[in-house]
């Protein structure tokens, strides 16, 4: 997945291990374990490690915790989770469908923030319950002030963060628009994007200091992801109400099944056509297959005439279809999911109605761009 290491998984849920965070886990071992180190020296060098581990470890636990209380929340709802992520920046919870209400956009987005301020509590509860102190002491401290700042940074009014989606959430409200929601968010991110930039930058260019480069990271992060949740938001608005019949190509590639090689050769591919894979549809209309320019080359030029489509065709998978009904957004996602670029539209009897290109709806959107730009 992406490069991603697999881990098991949480509650039934995918959990996934970016290599990076193998990066910010020795990282974080060596920075706390150093401090334990200077601020207790009667530990050694061995036992400061351990702890500064366990401290690490610990930490993102809590960024796992927080990613768990988006996810319980969604999965009340309805809404099943794809996997939980952790990489360098600290975790994500991927939902399979976005809420259907701002309120629910609301609560999911706000469950993440509850759990590490709900972690903040209980870590300081410990240490004054406890009256702990030393290495122990300082360990709480560390994890009651990280789950601190988790919650406070998520809650920062700019996507991808927390924040950014319950303020989309209430703009959703306000407006009645999902996707005015997220654009807005959006902007708000990418401000705090080049704020955060600006940030890490000042320091290096004025003294040449590196204090900042965190923010510079994460900056460019906000901005990146900012942008690109804007940018599919507007596509979904131009999609919305379109079904995949809008936008099924006209001439789709489609043959008989009862068709000889040879005529299938002579009159869709020698004949000029740009395609290299055909859907093949039975005397009712069904959709029963495809053969590709690949399959006729398994086969003797000279048995052309007398093999039929039927029998070098290949299955379709159905997982590569879609209903004609179906909204054209939810066939966009099946694109993505599956890494597709075209899709079989059929109806429910099983009629076949033609094929659904990647091409065909940038096509699309591009139109229904240039309309509502010139509505004259």
């Amino acid at each position: 997945m992406n490069g991603t290491i697999s881990a098991g998984k949480l509650f039934g849920i995918p959990f996934y291990i970016n290599p990076s965070w193998f990066l910010v886990l020795g990282l974080v071992t060596w920075s706390y374990s150093s401090g334990l180190a200077a601020q207790f020296p009667q530990l050694g060098g061995g036992l400061a490690v351990v702890l500064g581990l366990m401290t690490a470890v610990l930490l993102f636990s809590s960024v796992v915790a927080h990613e768990l209380g988006h996810s319980f929340v969604a999965i009340r709802q309805g809404i099943d989770v794809k996997s939980i992520t952790l990489f360098i920046f600290g975790g994500l919870a991927s939902l399979d469908k976005e809420p259907k209400t701002p309120s629910a956009a609301f609560w999911v987005a706000i469950a993440g923030p509850l759990v590490s301020l709900i972690l903040f509590g209980t870590f300081t509860a410990i240490g004054f319950g406890t009256a702990a102190s030393g290495p122990f002491g300082a360990i709480l401290g560390v994890l009651a002030s990280v789950n601190l700042a988790l919650a406070l940074f998520n809650l920062i009014p700019g996507l991808p963060l927390d924040g950014g989606n319950i303020l989309k959430a209430i703009v959703w409200k306000v407006t009645n628009n999902p996707y005015k929601g997220v654009v807005f968010a959006s902007r708000v991110g990418q401000i705090f994007g080049w704020v955060a930039i600006s940030s890490g930058l000042l320091p290096l260019v004025l003294f040449g200091s590196f204090e900042n480069f965190w923010n510079l990271l994460i900056g460019f992060f906000l901005l990146q992801n900012a942008g690109n949740a804007a940018q599919f938001a507007r596509v979904q608005e131009k999609l919305t109400g379109l079904t995949v019949a809008d936008a099924v190509t006209p001439d789709s590639p489609v043959v008989p099944v009862n068709m000889s090689l040879r005529e299938f050769a002579d009159e869709q591919i020698l004949s000029g056509q740009n395609w290299s894979r055909f859907l093949v549809t039975d005397d009712n209309g069904q959709l029963v297959g495809a053969i590709s320019v690949e399959n006729l080359r398994t086969v003797p030029t000279t048995s052309w005439p007398d093999i039929k489509v039927t029998e070098v065709m290949r299955p379709i998978e159905m997982s590569t279809t879609v209903q004609s009904d179906k909204p054209l957004l939810d066939a966009v996602q099946l694109l993505e999911q599956q890494k597709l670029s075209a899709l079989a539209v059929i109806r429910d009897n099983g009629v076949l109605v033609g094929i659904l290109e990647k091409t065909a709806i940038i096509d699309l959107i591009q139109k229904r761009a240039t309309v509502e730009a010139n509505p004259a």
